[in-house]
């Protein structure tokens, strides 16, 4: 009897026993949250110090104590990717977000891995995400578009980033890429429609318009839309634009020049349409010669112009027209400027002078050049025959027979100082010479035919 009351007693005190041993102590989950904090303190000491290797083994050690735990698996991934482990970096930001999705910080995370693997496909839609806690990421939607080749997508979007935050360089230029292919451009106009309709007083949105019409060659569109940002806009400078063609049609000279005037020195408009411009009055005057000095002031917009020599060329239209005076004035506002070939300006101007028979400011000029530009034989041969017409032989022969010197492969320029030296030794009376300069001259056009 007493040996199996024993036995019972033991058996119940090897049942307590089990019983205590099952249960955790608080003095051991205090243990295991010290641990933790040492572990994840211990990884950011480590981190600190570029130790990422050591950082992610105590990282491993807290995930081991409390294993869905959102900011381990954050630093995981700071960590993996600093060391360029770009898969493991993903995997753990993507563990984070699965924990907690409302922490934006864990989706930036997957971003920067995406951005760092050029994975743009994945980069749109951890953005798409992002959008929803913050708009601004909309910016990086664009680029990401325009980098995968959705241009319809990243035009619509631009067209909306537009019109809520405003127009930015960047998007610009991105929109300048998209419509270079034309098959996106109806989408763009219709697009600047809608915006003209809605903000009628927004006057990039004319212009732009205007652009890709005038770029279409659909220029009848594109005046339709020059009216209506007349109408609009009165004050616009483009609406000068329409105006000055409007007075210069109806013979409205005064109004027309002071359209021009405004559109000339308008930063906004572009130096094409400047030109154009320009153009069309130079014709103008031309028939209307007292109109001659507004000519001259309206030269004058595109004196520092560096893409065309404004006065050379209204200079030579006067030129083929014969009007050497008028060419003679230009060419010599293109020298003062600097603009241009020199060496073709004072060609121009040289041959001017000379139709005009002023032959001692012809070789005055020629003379001064020849110091400047030693090697170009045009400016001795404007010497010679200079001196040849103020009867001076002896130093048009010289200034001509150093000339030729540096005549190559032009045939042209070759008849000319033999013809000149000819006529150089005939004043100074060596008729042999002559006849030898003039018999080269003419081999040398029978041997051109």
């Amino acid at each position: 009897m007493q040996k199996r009351l024993f036995i019972i007693l033991f058996l119940v005190l090897q049942s307590k026993s089990a019983l205590l041993w099952a249960q955790v102590e608080p003095e051991e989950i205090k243990l295991d949250t010290d641990q933790f904090q040492e572990f994840f303190y211990e990884s950011l000491l480590q981190k600190g110090i570029e130790n990422y290797d050591k950082a992610i083994i105590a990282l491993d050690k807290a995930s081991k104590l409390k294993p869905n735990d959102a900011t381990v698996s954050f630093e995981l991934g700071k960590n993996y990717l600093a060391l360029k482990d770009y898969k493991n970096a993903y995997d753990s930001f993507e563990s984070a977000a699965a924990i907690d999705p409302k922490n934006k910080w864990f989706w930036i995370g997957m971003y920067d891995v995406s951005y760092e693997t050029k994975n743009l496909s994945q980069g749109i839609a951890i953005i798409n995400k992002l959008i929803e806690f913050d708009p601004k990421y909309k910016e990086d939607l664009a680029s990401l578009y325009m980098g995968t080749n959705q241009f319809e997508k990243a035009l619509v979007l631009i067209q909306e980033l537009d019109e809520t935050i405003g127009k930015t360089d960047r998007r610009e230029l991105y929109k300048s890429q998209i419509l270079s292919q034309g098959k996106f451009q109806n989408i763009e106009i219709s697009n600047l429609i809608s915006q003209i309709e809605k903000y009628p007083n927004e006057e990039s949105n004319y212009l732009s318009l205007i652009f890709l019409y005038s770029k279409n060659n659909e220029e009848a569109k594109a005046f339709e839309i020059v009216q209506k940002l007349e109408k609009a806009i009165p004050n616009s400078e483009w609406a000068q634009v329409t105006l000055f063609k409007t007075y210069l049609d109806n013979n409205d000279a005064p109004k027309a020049i002071k359209a021009m005037n405004i559109v000339l020195a308008s930063a906004k408009i572009d130096t094409k349409i400047k030109h154009r411009i320009l153009n069309e009055f130079l014709i103008f005057t031309d028939i209307n010669p007292q109109y001659a000095a507004d000519l001259e002031k309206a030269v004058g917009y595109f004196e520092n112009d560096k893409t065309i020599d404004e006065a050379k060329e209204v200079g030579k239209f006067f030129h083929v027209k014969k009007q050497w005076g008028n060419a003679i004035k230009y060419y010599e506002i293109s020298i003062r400027n600097g603009l241009g070939s020199a060496i073709e300006t004072h060609l121009l101007l040289l041959q001017a002078l000379t139709e005009l028979r002023q032959f001692d400011v012809v070789a005055n000029k020629a003379i001064a050049l020849i110091d400047n530009f030693p090697t170009q034989p045009q400016f001795y041969y404007y010497v010679g025959l200079a001196k040849n017409q103020m009867k001076e032989f002896k130093k048009a022969k010289d200034f001509l027979e150093m000339g030729m010197d540096y005549v190559v492969e032009n045939k042209d320029l070759e008849i000319n100082f033999n013809i000149q030296l000819g006529e150089a030794y005939n004043g100074l009376g060596d008729f042999k010479k002559k006849e030898q300069y003039f018999s080269k001259a003419n081999q040398l056009l029978k041997e051109k035919k």
